[in-house]
């Protein structure tokens, strides 16, 4: 990792760093982006190995979560009657109980249903069921999947003892752990995302997930209530200190997830929404670059 200027996608860049002699960097290509293992260990094998199996565990997920897979939970799901049910794995429905939270908690604006009725849903975490009460619901979970791959890739880091690592997906989705060498955090950029040379805020951070969402993949934001794509807003981001407590009880909420769900949202809601919720949400730190020449980037919740 060479050079002083970021790796960037869509408004969210990781500084490159000075070279280091441990850290090391794994790429992956699923869920049709790259994704990436910043790592530091003094064993290149060893952190080879714990790489790969964070990368197999996505293409697992990949395999469970996807719309595109014939024989996915999400495609089982999407072709449900009503009174029709399937039985799915934990993943699948840890996804789905985490994007109905974040459904009620945005007033829909983030909707993996896009309108066609994400409550009807039944979701039973016992019997790891899922019943459709109405014809004609379909989910996407693209809009958390990610984020919820590198959540898991990062504790299986964890448990390798790669604990200086960071993780991110197509840089939307990013998880830092903890930082490298004896730096204080993880050094990532904030950018317009049409003028990517433009930084607007950096970022030191540790222990945390942040999810970006701009205008240059706009055309998936859709805005549920009308159909129409996200419009005012040119990017979003969101940050959340890890662990975040969970709302329901036995619920593990994956930051990243929630992270790229919020972003989402973002682009629809209003400044007063957006700021209520990071009032009402202890770590919650939101970013929002309005639409326009002159726009200055907006700055909601931390310290």
């Amino acid at each position: 990792m060479r050079g002083e200027g970021p790796d960037i996608d869509g408004g969210l860049g990781i500084e490159r760093l000075r070279e280091r002699g441990h850290l090391r960097r794994f790429s992956h290509e699923a869920m049709a982006t790259v994704f990436e293992v910043h790592a530091e260990h003094p064993d290149q094998r060893y952190a080879a190995q714990a790489a790969q199996a964070a990368f197999d565990l996505t293409d697992r997920l990949e395999r469970e979560l996807s719309r595109f897979r014939s024989n996915s939970d999400i495609t089982r799901i999407n072709h449900l009657s009503a009174g029709e049910s399937t039985h799915v794995c934990a993943s699948t429905l840890e996804c789905l109980v985490i994007a109905r939270h974040l459904f009620d908690l945005t007033a829909g604006a983030f909707d993996i249903s896009i309108g066609t009725g994400l409550p009807s849903l039944e979701l039973d975490a016992d019997a790891f069921e899922v019943r459709a009460t109405t014809d004609g619901v379909k989910v996407d979970l693209g809009g958390i999947g990610k984020g919820y791959a590198v959540d898991l890739m990062a504790e299986l880091l964890e448990e390798w003892g790669l604990g200086r690592a960071l993780v991110h997906g197509g840089f939307s989705s990013v998880l830092a752990l903890e930082a490298p060498g004896d730096g204080d955090g993880w050094p990532l950029t904030l950018s317009d995302p049409g003028a990517p040379s433009r930084v607007l805020a950096r970022l030191s951070v540790r222990q945390t997930a942040l999810g970006a969402s701009g205008m240059r993949k706009t055309d998936h934001i859709v805005d549920p209530g009308t159909g129409r794509p996200a419009q005012g807003r040119l990017a979003a981001w969101v940050a959340l200190p890890r662990p975040v407590p969970s709302p329901v009880e036995g619920l593990r909420i994956a930051p990243t997830a929630v992270a790229d769900a919020l972003t989402t949202a973002f682009m629809l809601l209003s400044v007063e929404q957006i700021n209520a919720l990071c009032e009402q949400s202890p770590g919650l730190e939101a970013w929002v670059l309005p639409d326009g020449e002159s726009a200055v980037l907006q700055h909601f919740g931390g310290s």
